[in-house]
């Protein structure tokens, strides 16, 4: 060998990790003067928060900066590897050193993977103020962290890093890490290994440092497309998960389950996940295409799409991969509609330009006297209390009477409904 040196142990992420707000790149509408990340951390003033946001974009880091700003004692878990066994030691850790005035901060990675017992474990001490509580999440903490625990964090989001800093970072890693600096590094495609890295900084620097290591012997190492592509065994099914070639994927996708094409769908499925698209992205694009290209034509379209992506979200991945081929092939079959999604269209369209007309008297609520003295609910007919369940009436203001918005397709179950509301829409016309 060449280059007779030993080899670190810790991995290049954790070696240049950065250890204040000088060395932190990115997140400025977090970190920048006078943003609240830098005010907390200038004033030494601990608070409990989310950080949300994309793999490798600096969550961890901003957590143990704030530990080290705040002098607080340290603990970080994984939500996937602990429980509430693991939270109760840190917790009794945390009261010990609060009755001492000493600051303790937790930081739980995956939070969101936590169930709401695990989470309630933790409303009573980020209450009183004995932890600093800091959790990062991939996933929207409106759906994933349970309501007492939120309204107690303030939730930050974090952006995907720009292609900037993520040179930034790359820069910094050849020029700072004693163990790069000491080799002769030319790194000549970064574009590349940064669409391999799909914007995530800590996976671009393991790239970076496993192709290193895989020319070691070299007296100069250079850093090439093809070098990447041997080092992951991912060549040709890489793409920026941030840009162009994402957007281009989900669309072919997307279009193709609206053609009813389940081959193709199956064909850019495969193409996106190989690729490492978030399976949950493609699951949730599904819920919305089911009620918007394929609605009451197959109202069970819109259960399997959302049975789907919960079944995503507790399998995981690489099985995963077997429930969305069987939504994305179901409703690529499924008849389709997009009568419901042009009726929400019209309806707020007329919501925006025409005026807000009141609510007629006969459809309001009378819950008080008063109200029913001035009118509320006056006349209102029970549908049930009539044959068939069906009274002649208007429920629209009386200056949009006989609007139509919804018109069903002669497609799939929706046809049955346009054979019920044209029955309806007749008596209507009459009355």
């Amino acid at each position: 060998m060449k280059n007779k040196r030993e080899i670190p142990r810790i991995p290049l992420p954790e070696r240049i990790r950065p250890k204040n707000l000088d060395e932190f790149i990115g997140q400025e509408h977090l970190v920048g003067k006078n943003k609240p990340i830098r005010v907390m951390i200038e004033n030494k003033i601990p608070g409990s928060l989310i950080l949300w946001g994309p793999p490798g974009t600096g969550k961890t880091t901003l957590a143990v900066i704030l530990a080290e700003a705040t002098n607080s004692e340290f603990f970080q878990l994984n939500a996937v590897s602990s429980g509430v066994k693991d939270l109760r030691q840190v917790i009794e850790k945390a009261k010990e050193n609060f009755l001492y005035n000493r600051n303790t901060l937790l930081f739980i990675d995956e939070i969101h993977r936590y169930n709401k017992s695990q989470q309630d474990a933790l409303l009573s001490s980020v209450e009183k103020g004995e932890i600093t509580l800091i959790g990062a999440t991939t996933e929207n903490p409106s759906f994933e962290i349970i309501p007492p625990l939120r309204s107690r964090l303030r939730i930050f989001a974090l952006n995907e890093l720009s292609k900037e800093d993520l040179i930034k970072i790359l820069n910094r890693a050849v020029e700072k890490d004693e163990f790069l600096s000491s080799l002769k590094i030319k790194i000549e495609n970064p574009d590349y290994l940064i669409i391999a890295s799909g914007g995530d900084a800590r996976m671009m620097l393991n790239i970076l440092e496993a192709a290193v290591l895989h020319e070691i012997d070299n007296e100069e190492i250079v850093i090439t497309k093809s070098l990447i592509e041997n080092v992951l065994q991912k060549k040709n099914i890489i793409y920026d998960k941030s840009g162009e070639e994402h957007y281009n994927l989900i669309s072919a996708f997307i279009k193709s389950i609206r053609g009813s094409d389940p081959d193709a769908a199956v064909y850019w499925l495969a193409r996106m996940l190989e690729g490492g698209e978030d399976p949950l992205f493609i699951a949730r694009r599904m819920v919305i295409l089911a009620a918007e290209d394929i609605g009451n034509a197959m109202p069970n379209a819109l259960i399997l799409a959302e049975a789907a992506f919960e079944a995503c979200h507790k399998i995981g991945m690489p099985e995963a991969r077997i429930i969305l081929s069987q939504c994305a092939t179901y409703l690529a079959s499924a008849p389709k509609s997009n009568a419901a999604y042009l009726a929400i269209q019209e309806a707020q369209r007329d919501v925006k330009n025409l005026p807000l007309y009141p609510v007629p008297f006969h459809l309001r609520n009378a819950p008080t006297k008063l109200m029913k003295n001035l009118g509320y609910g006056k006349e209102y007919k029970y549908p049930h209390d009539y044959p068939a369940h069906f009274i002649e009436e208007n429920y629209l203001p009386e200056e949009m009477k006989g609007k139509q918005y919804y018109r069903p397709t002669e497609n799939g179950l929706e046809k049955n409904l346009k054979e019920r509301l044209s029955s309806i829409w007749k008596k209507l016309k009459k009355y």
